[in-house]
């Protein structure tokens, strides 16, 4: 006969009154699948746990639910109340039948809800990188946090947004810990969102708030993409320049302009969401101004070509004042094309003129032989 373990010697036999027991069921509903309940252990056997869940009767957790939660039931002694979530509201055996396994997980996704509400910080190693992000893991949960949510000092800032680049300088980050707070928690899916912007967003609105719409600053170039240029106002904090705020020229590539850490004075422009936008060429003059009552609609004005867009061509009448001529004026593109050349100058007459807005369009004039 095999000897009994210390926990089985334990156990005692699980003793239910059958005058009770028909009344608690016939007087109160049993708890329905899914749902989480609580109780003290009463039994442990070899095979099963047994939990008082009075008023509704006793709780079992048996079968292939003992065996996947075997690892946890090792650590639980008689008399430990214990969570566990309901799989059967009753058994052929008149008990409701548990799950333990299933509970903690239902506990932890309880737990990340409240995380996201009282954006709670964790510091969590980085595990794995692929192009779109990093694996970070949370109690035993694999979670995503995006390349978008990223604090500026580690975002990939790469050449043309290339993704085998953004995964090179993303595998950096392996194995470092990094602060973050659950943004989305999906138990369906089994998935969870970090972002590691804003994880202390009083201090980042302390920050901000030394600042103003209209303030010009000194500052330095952090990073090049191919929609602007990110430059660091302080430690921590760093704001845009949309390409169209670079200059009131024509700004093609951004790399041949600019270096990281290069000084740069700009304007802020625009505060919102707890993120700063930045102009230069709002410290610059305003091209257009001088134009402004001296140019109207019919006016003809001689012009260089100096881009062709999906659109048609943009001309040039003075560095930094452009309009379109449209494909359209010329019946296609091809003909557009074929008849207005990169760096040439023609005549054209402007058909709009609206210099507070900097926009302008234009038609060719045959020239005169």
């Amino acid at each position: 006969m095999p000897t009994k373990t210390k926990k089985e010697k334990e156990t005692v036999p699980v003793v239910i009154d059958e005058k009770e027991n028909h009344f608690l069921s016939t007087s109160l509903p049993k708890p329905e699948a899914e749902t989480l309940v609580e109780g003290p252990v009463i039994a442990i056997e070899k095979s099963a746990v047994y939990v008082d869940l009075a008023p509704f009767g006793t709780g079992v957790i048996y079968g292939r639910e003992f065996m996947n939660a075997r690892d946890l039931i090792k650590k639980i002694n008689l008399g430990d109340t214990i969570k566990a979530k309901v799989v059967e509201a009753e058994n052929d055996n008149g008990y409701i039948e548990l799950s333990l396994k299933e509970a903690k997980q239902a506990l932890l996704w309880n737990e990340a809800e409240d995380a996201i509400r009282e954006k709670k910080i964790f510091e969590l190693p980085v595990k794995e990188a692929n192009k779109g992000g990093l694996i970070l893991e949370w109690q035993g949960i694999p979670g995503f946090l995006p390349a978008s949510q990223l604090k500026a000092e580690h975002y990939p800032r790469v050449e043309d947004s290339d993704k085998d680049k953004i995964l090179k300088e993303l595998k950096k980050i392996l194995g470092k810990k990094l602060s973050v707070i659950m943004i989305s928690a999906n138990p369906k899916e089994g998935k969870l969102i970090f972002s590691e912007k804003d994880n202390n967003p009083e201090e980042r609105n302390e920050i901000i708030s030394k600042y103003a719409v209209g303030d010009e600053l000194d500052t330095t170039v952090a990073g090049i993409v191919d929609f602007g240029v990110f430059l660091k106002v302080e430690e921590g904090l760093e704001g845009l320049v949309h390409i169209s705020e670079i200059d009131w020229g024509l700004v093609e590539d951004l790399r041949s302009m600019f270096k990281v850490g290069m000084p740069i004075r700009a304007k802020i422009i625009e505060i919102k969401d707890g993120k700063i936008s930045f102009s230069i060429k709002a410290l610059k003059e305003n091209p257009w101004k001088e134009f402004d009552g001296k140019l109207k609609k019919g006016d003809i004005v001689k012009g260089v070509v100096i881009k062709y867009n999906k659109h048609g061509a943009l001309v040039s009448i003075k560095e930094g004042v452009a309009g379109l001529v449209h494909n359209s004026t010329f019946g296609s593109e091809s003909k557009l094309r074929e008849k207005l050349e990169l760096g040439k100058t023609y005549p054209f007459q402007i058909t709009l003129f609206e210099p507070k807005d900097q926009r302008m369009t234009l038609t060719y004039l045959e020239e005169k032989k």
